[in-house]
């Protein structure tokens, strides 16, 4: 296990030796329904990559605890950031691990906003253009796990703060459950953009938090880990 933060220089210039491969993580700081912690993203993916440098070998930046949250944006307790924000501090930390001698980047997000893998994906293909040698994967296990998540779910289109969120949180995290909120879902036609979300999605679910359970947080949990682990090892035998 490589993190990165704890390490020395010279430690960093040995274990660029190993590996030429960086994982560095996203949260955010958003509400996740009356009953889950506003660092539930941020705790997710952080224990997901605990779990897969244990067994992959790379540097594991620490986690950003911000993103772009614009459904949950006016909820309380939401910090967000911008677009521009994110794909400026997205391109900064390539270019900065590039220059230290790093060629693999995945850019790995426990938040699955719209605009907030768009401004990452964005600022990827600038990058990989630009920095000759440079591979990058950015994702985020949700998207790439929808059907393999729905199948543990008993409610159907689970999503923010609902089922499977809190069976992980249940798993990872118990005492920082506080009870269930209701089942609820987003009342905003799909179609439109609403300037008042909080009005029309007042509890900030979307799902059914009351059928979640630490079982079906471990088989989430095991399932996203996986997925990580498949896309480091199907970076590792790309050809330039």
């Amino acid at each position: 296990m490589i993190i990165l933060e704890n390490i020395t220089m010279t430690e960093f210039s040995r274990h660029l030796e190993e590996t030429k491969t960086i994982v560095l993580p996203f949260g955010t700081v958003e509400e996740h329904g009356r009953h889950l912690p506003l660092c539930t993203d941020t705790l997710i993916i952080s224990e997901v990559l605990k779990r897969v440098s244990r067994e992959r070998t790379f540097f594991l930046g620490p986690v950003i605890p911000y993103g772009v949250c614009t459904t949950t944006g006016d909820h309380p307790g939401t910090i967000s950031i911008s677009p521009v924000t994110l794909r400026h501090l997205t391109n900064d930390l390539v270019r900065e691990a590039y220059k230290k001698g790093l060629r693999n980047v995945v850019l790995v997000s426990g938040h699955g906003g719209g605009l907030h893998m768009s401004a990452m994906k964005e600022s990827a293909e600038k990058l990989v253009r630009s920095l000759e040698g440079l591979r990058m994967a950015v994702f985020t296990p949700y998207d790439l796990l929808w059907k393999e998540l729905g199948e543990i779910a008993e409610t159907p289109n689970d999503s923010h703060a609902g089922e499977i969120e809190t069976s992980m949180v249940l798993y990872l995290a118990p005492g920082l459950v506080k009870g269930r909120s209701p089942e609820e879902f987003p009342g905003i036609p799909r179609a439109f953009v609403v300037a008042d979300k909080v009005r029309r999605w007042p509890g900030g679910v979307w799902g059914n938090p009351e059928k979640a359970s630490a079982e079906k947080g471990e088989r989430a949990f095991d399932l996203m880990c996986g997925k990580v682990i498949e896309i480091l090892d199907e970076m590792s035998t790309m050809e330039d």
